[in-house]
């Protein structure tokens, strides 16, 4: 089962200063109260018994409220600082570092109305922002801000920033602590996959792995009959048509599904990359794919030739929106058309994101191993559509973990291939692909459906210490 938190909880942080309207922290609570509520977001807040109003303005404010989100901070995965007035910036500051939390932080600020700048209704939280964000970069304190400077709060731009704002907190939540299972040696051929392992444990990102003699002594210990294997043979063919393939070879399958399950349960591997060639073709006689696209559907996403920093890739996405992401090569142009390309793989995409899902065989490698020794691969168009593509990366010569990330169409446009495919269509895309050879990248990229570039530029680059470059 996927560990990406489904549900967000934020620490709600209400900044007052006395000499404004107080009766403005008073109406800020309520209007929060709603609009997390409405949102679906939990949330941590001061209420009106522990400080006055529930706002935060002395320093013994600061220290109630600092022990509020301490107590609960396995729980929280953000901050909202919303500024009704002008705010105590010294306070607010010091509640989140004396917290202890080190989670995303987003600045909201209360816009003033022309016709109430009088000295009983004006706000001046204009002004408190800039001075509460200048206290937290000197409290080396990361924060995000909305999209206008000041905003109402019951207001649509907030809603929206606030929606972005969750997605930010889960995929930071979701990318500390994450653990990678490595299944298998990573193919001879394919150097371009190799990674730092310790570049990824800077980050706190454990990689586990599983030699592929411990999967195959496991899979002759499961009988035909086991409850585990007909439950897995079932998700199988409830994830693709696999009428074309020989009941026996699902079986196998199915044994490995069960090993795989196994094993990522017991040690809490939220993502796995797999030597999917050539060795399960010449033991097993099947393709893993099929078992690959049931678990990226499921959350937890599997990588092709034990490429770790694409399984991290896929990860990422998938925690953005809660929406399956696949891995793919940037195999092909298309035709004399330079915004647009193919992607392509033998057949690991989530189900969910393809038209008309089917199980079948992986030409491509079945040249070199035999065609009936490549059952399980899935064959499907990715549906049109907005996506987001996305790939991690990490440079030993500058000892740093990287990425870029993007927007593109996934389109119609005919083409005639096997596998799971794509034409896709990128703005600038001659110059992505100069960018992407000219600093080292990989030739695997992952992809959703989805519009998430911005969110996972401010994830990785202000939160997770991941220089990121958007290509627009």
């Amino acid at each position: 089962m996927s560990r990406i938190a489904q549900q967000i909880t934020m620490g709600v942080i209400i900044g007052n200063r006395g000499f404004f309207p107080s009766y403005l922290v008073a109406e800020a609570r309520e209007q929060a109260v709603a609009l997390f509520g409405r949102l679906g977001i939990n949330t941590v807040m001061l209420d009106e018994t522990q400080t006055e109003l529930g706002g935060v303005e002395t320093r013994q404010d600061a220290k109630v409220c600092a022990e509020l989100l301490k107590v609960n901070k396995d729980a929280i995965q953000g901050i909202v600082v919303l500024l009704p007035n002008f705010g105590d910036e010294k306070a607010i500051a010091e509640a989140i570092r004396l917290s202890g939390l080190t989670v995303p932080v987003l600045v909201q600020a209360q816009e003033d109305n022309l016709d109430k700048m009088g000295l009983a209704t004006r706000r001046d939280s204009f002004c408190g922002k800039i001075s509460l964000c200048n206290n937290l970069r000197q409290y080396n304190i990361p924060f995000t801000l909305t999209t206008q400077h000041v905003c109402a709060l019951d207001g649509d731009v907030f809603a929206g920033d606030l929606r972005q704002f969750e997605q930010v907190c889960r995929v930071v939540s979701a990318m500390r602590n994450v653990r990678v299972g490595a299944i298998g040696a990573r193919p001879a051929g394919f150097n371009t996959v190799r990674y730092s392992e310790k570049l990824l444990e800077r980050m706190g990102i454990a990689v586990e792995t599983l030699d592929l003699s411990e999967v195959f002594t496991r899979i002759g210990q499961l009988r035909d009959d086991d409850i585990r294997v007909d439950e897995k043979r079932r998700i199988l063919l409830d994830n693709a048509d696999a009428s074309a393939i020989p009941a026996d070879k699902i079986l196998t399958m199915a044994k490995l599904f069960v090993v795989i399950s196994e094993w990522t349960t017991a040690n809490d591997i939220d993502t796995t990359a797999i030597q999917c060639w050539t060795s399960l073709q010449e033991n097993l006689g099947i393709n893993v794919c099929s078992i690959m696209s049931v678990m990226s559907g499921q959350l937890m996403p599997s990588a092709c030739e034990v490429d770790v920093m694409g399984a991290l890739s896929m990860y990422a996405l998938a925690s953005c929106n809660l929406s399956p992401a696949s891995i793919a090569d940037w195999n092909n142009n298309f035709g004399d058309d330079r915004d647009k390309c193919v992607l392509f793989h033998c057949g690991n995409f989530a189900a969910a994101s393809l038209e008309s899902p089917k199980m079948g065989t992986a030409d491509i490698i079945g040249t070199t191993v035999g065609k009936e020794n490549t059952c399980g691969a899935v064959h499907g168009r990715l549906k049109a559509g907005p996506m987001t593509y996305f790939r991690l990366s990490t440079d030993d010569l500058t000892g740093e973990v990287k990425a870029y990330v993007g927007e593109a169409q996934s389109v119609n446009d005919p083409l005639d291939t096997p596998g799971c495919r794509a034409v896709i269509q990128v703005p600038h895309l001659e110059m992505l692909l100069a960018w992407i050879c000219r600093q080292g990248f990989e030739h695997h990229v992952a992809m959703n459906h989805s519009s998430s570039s911005a969110v996972l530029v401010e994830a990785f680059t202000r939160y997770l210490g991941v220089n990121t470059y958007l290509h627009q």
